[in-house]
């Protein structure tokens, strides 16, 4: 039987459906609340609890918001359950690793602020991460306070897409904080994400009642110095969970072609009536993407993110998949020299 503590925690049907008799029996479900460089800090049933990550568990890419199963015995990671979501990006650098952020959130707030760091192509690309994680993107605008009004920054982020949900507020005031409140009851998952010096920290601070380090804006660009360092689960008052997430200024897209799409769901739906099926809409005749534009109707710049966000999907995709390729390659090489070398010394 679960125990009401990890409903609290925002266990749900889908993993029950995911153990089997044994593991029930044996197994203590927990999610992981920070990761650490060589062990996690788990909550479950029994409280929480510290467990080194061992080469073994370490493959299993483990991440803040995950739910585990867990030998008490050691205790030792035994495995992570499938995800609902995973919130995820091509690490800075060209390594091309994928860097797992966060799992199995219910909301994303996409934090941003009423100055020079508002950037609508940034949004897009957090919207279409917000879509390939399963969580449900909610626009806050920060700093509303230091502007005389934020009517133009709410005009320009709702023609993201209809029905996007845009809540800009000082995050200093816990009563106009009080709008996520929805977002935020028991058994509920949010995450938090922006770019350094948004408020995310303050905006943290006033959600939980903690009091997280925060950093002043600097006079020559109006931004923030970074203060988050880590991924890490914070008790709200509701009951809620929020994760609070470093600021990541190299937002790199990966694998989320059909959630770009559901971002620019109006270019989507004027290319279904192109002429030719595989279209570009760059130049081609009988194109209904350019006809828009053409007509006023659709943005050239909107169009032109579109491009960008594309190339840089399938840019980050093939460069993730190619080294993956070789990697897999190199392994057989290394396999198939060992069975050499075996046979060679059983022959001598």
């Amino acid at each position: 039987m679960i125990d009401s503590t990890l409903n609290s925690l925002g266990w749900r049907p889908y993993f029950s459906a995911q153990l089997t008799d044994a593991e029930a029996d044996t197994l203590q479900v927990v999610r992981v609340m920070a990761v650490h460089r060589g062990r996690i800090d788990v909550a479950g049933a029994d409280g929480e609890l510290s467990v080194a990550l061992t080469a073994k568990s370490a493959v299993l890419e483990i991440t803040v918001g995950d739910w585990l199963l867990v030998d008490n015995a050691g205790p030792a990671v035994s495995r992570c359950l499938e995800r609902f979501g995973l919130f995820q990006r091509r690490a800075a650098g060209s390594s091309g690793d994928v860097q797992l952020i966060a799992a199995n959130v219910d909301t994303l707030f996409i934090v941003t602020s009423a100055n020079r760091d508002f950037n609508i192509a940034r949004l897009e690309r957090y919207l279409a991460i917000a879509q390939d994680a399963g969580a449900y993107p909610v626009i806050v605008i920060t700093k509303a306070d230091m502007v005389e009004s934020v009517t133009e920054f709410v005009q320009t982020a709702s023609q993201l897409s209809p029905g996007l949900l845009i809540e800009p507020l000082d995050a200093r005031d816990a009563e106009q904080v009080a709008v996520l409140s929805p977002w935020c009851e028991s058994g509920q998952t949010v995450a938090l994400v922006g770019s350094s010096g948004v408020g995310k920290s303050t905006l943290v601070n006033t959600l939980t009642g903690a009091h997280l380090e925060t950093s002043g804006i600097r006079e020559d660009d109006q931004r923030g110095r970074h203060t988050t360092t880590g991924r890490s689960m914070h008790r709200l008052p509701g009951g809620g969970w929020l994760i609070d997430t470093p600021g990541m200024r190299e937002l790199q897209l990966y694998d989320v072609a059909d959630d770009r799409e559901n971002v620019f769901s109006e270019i989507v739906a004027l290319a279904s009536d192109c002429r030719f099926s595989d279209c570009t809409h760059v130049s081609e005749p009988g194109c209904k993407v350019l006809e828009a534009i053409d007509g006023g109707a659709l943005d050239a710049a909107r169009l032109k993110r579109f491009h960008k966000l594309l190339s840089e999907d399938r840019h980050n995709t093939a460069s993730v998949a190619e080294r993956r390729a070789r990697d897999k390659q190199f392994g057989k090489l290394i396999k198939s020299v060992t069975a050499e070398k075996r046979r060679e010394k059983s022959n001598k």
